[in-house]
């Protein structure tokens, strides 16, 4: 393989779309052969004071680029954070004060360097522009877009047709970032699904101000725990980089297998091949270590992988179990759940629900290691996650809803 194909291959690693893609190719192979190393930037807004694993998608991109040579610029928007991001928002954000901003990007630098080679990153903050822009700078930055372009944006849209408020405030926040592409002459721009109007915006300052445009590279928004959701910390689906070890292997630990193979993609540089050939169990195990050894250290991943076994494993939870059942949305109620004592009926580990419900309040069932002695209770099963049960002493069964 050439080093041409090389790069190209990590670089393409779990990639959505490249806009363009012969582009890409024209610019690493110029790279290449004139030994200058891509500017690559990917901005985060510091809207909040800690990161978790779906932010870390840019971030591990970024050090696909940074382990071939290329210059790596974490952008902090310090500004734009200000503003306000209106992606995926259905009403005008509030506000955050220059101290909360100031505030929660101090915990971006600390966290970020867990992935990133700190003396191979260049960390930006785009007040440094921004800051010192005079109002006459503005209204000429703003005079390179048209209001018809970004009214074509779906955010704005839906809300301009539900007559929901749009603040001009939030026509500077594309606007901003794409300049920013500008400030830092950007080879290639990474960002999620979501971003991709604002990168594309990018590209048409660069345009205008004399520069090449950037690459825009989309990468997927990461799947909570629960499997189904973007991971937020809002929906309490998120893997926090600063989670104690415990909670971040169990969390690890709770995704479905097909989600699993999706974190190994996303998150790490581990041959895929080698990894669905692996045992699901095992597997996920491996990835639950990586993702904590990166966050808290070798000593700190072996003690959460050995107290999980102490919990579960050690408890007699095989890695075969006598049943592995998947339920669909029929098997549920129309608000999502099923008796327990249905549940362990459809299992087929006990002859009747009347048996099941006998089982429970003798405690003899357990749901993730953890007792359950109420009879009358409702589960309301997550897609992809799976459960374990343990069925009286010696049964065993894995339950997940189909995604």
């Amino acid at each position: 393989m050439n080093e041409l194909s090389h790069q190209l291959d990590l670089i393409l690693r779990g990639v959505v779309e490249v806009i363009q893609h012969s582009e890409l190719e024209s610019k690493v192979t110029r790279s290449i052969k004139e030994h200058r190393p891509l500017r690559v930037k990917a901005g985060f807004d510091p809207t909040a004071p800690d990161l978790h694993l779906g932010h870390t998608v840019l971030i591990h991109k970024l050090k696909h680029f940074q382990d071939l040579g290329h210059e790596v610029i974490f952008l902090i928007g310090d500004f734009t954070g200000t503003i306000g991001d209106p992606t995926g928002v259905s009403e005008t954000r509030k506000v955050l004060t220059k101290a909360q901003v100031e505030d929660n990007a101090k915990t971006y630098q600390r966290q970020i360097f867990k992935i990133l080679d700190p003396h191979k990153t260049t960390i930006e903050f785009n007040s440094r522009w921004m800051g010192t822009m005079k109002a006459d700078g503005l209204i000429e930055l703003a005079a390179h877009y048209r209001v018809a372009r970004m009214m074509e944006r779906d955010d704005f849209q839906k809300r301009y047709q539900e007559q929901k408020p749009i603040s001009v405030h939030e026509l500077l926040y594309p606007l901003v970032q794409g300049y920013d592409s500008v400030a830092l002459k950007a080879d290639v721009e990474l960002g999620g699904t979501d971003q991709k109007f604002n990168l594309l915006v990018g590209r048409d300052l660069q345009r205008d101000y004399g520069q090449e445009p950037q690459v825009v590279i989309t990468m997927p928004l990461l799947e909570g725990t629960d499997g189904v959701k973007k991971m937020s910390k809002s929906l309490g689906n998120y893997v926090a980089l600063e989670d104690v070890p415990r909670d971040m292997f169990g969390k690890i630990m709770s995704i479905s297998d097909d989600l699993m193979i999706r974190y190994y993609e996303l998150l790490t540089a581990e041959n895929l091949s080698d990894i669905k050939r692996t045992h699901p169990m095992e597997a996920k195990q491996r990835l639950a270590r990586l993702v904590v050894e990166r966050y808290h250290g070798e000593q700190a991943a072996r003690q959460a992988g050995e107290g999980f076994q102490q919990r579960f494993q050690d408890r007699g939870f095989p890695s075969e179990p006598d049943i592995r059942l998947t339920l669909t949305k029929s098997d549920l109620n129309t608000d999502g759940a099923i008796a327990l004592t249905d549940l362990i009926a459809k299992t087929g580990l006990v002859p009747s629900k009347s048996e099941a419900r006998r089982l429970i309040i003798q405690g003899g069932l357990e749901v993730d290691g953890e007792k359950q002695i109420d009879a009358n209770i409702v589960l309301r099963p997550l897609a992809g996650r799976a459960y374990r049960m343990k069925i009286g002493r010696r049964k065993f069964a894995l339950i997940q809803l189909q995604e």
